[in-house]
């Protein structure tokens, strides 16, 4: 397991993610709401979308496998797969609120083309 803590200036590499204080915070604020001292946020790229790649984002208390990055920021704790790690690296976690949206968002410098929505990209390789 590849533990990065977050600092106020991301690293930077082939490795890196970075958490803004706002995910951060909205990730310990579900662990509250959950009432679990324990609990991951957790990233993966699957395909499919309209873009060729999707993120999935859950929530649980399950320990880290062999191969993943943890990122952790002020209490929160981001669990990345290393295949997924490949495709975002680079990438920041970001939470937004809006008067149309809230929700989390990668900001993926690896993506060269995005759905609409948000919810699908592509990457050339």
């Amino acid at each position: 397991m590849h533990t990065l803590q977050t600092t106020p200036t991301p690293p930077t590499g082939m490795n890196s993610f970075s958490v803004t204080e706002s995910a951060a915070a909205r990730i310990n604020t579900l662990k509250a709401l959950e009432g679990k001292e324990v609990l991951r946020f957790r990233i993966s790229v699957k395909g499919g979308g309209c873009s060729g790649f999707q993120y999935d984002f859950s929530l649980d208390d399950s320990a880290p496998a062999e191969g993943d990055m943890v990122v952790a920021k002020d209490g929160a704790e981001v669990v990345i797969d290393d295949v997924s790690l490949g495709i975002i690296a680079g990438s920041t976690l970001d939470y937004t609120e809006d008067l149309s949206h809230a929700g989390f968002e990668i900001k993926n410098p690896n993506a060269t083309a995005s759905c609409g929505c948000g919810n699908s990209f592509s990457v050339a390789f």
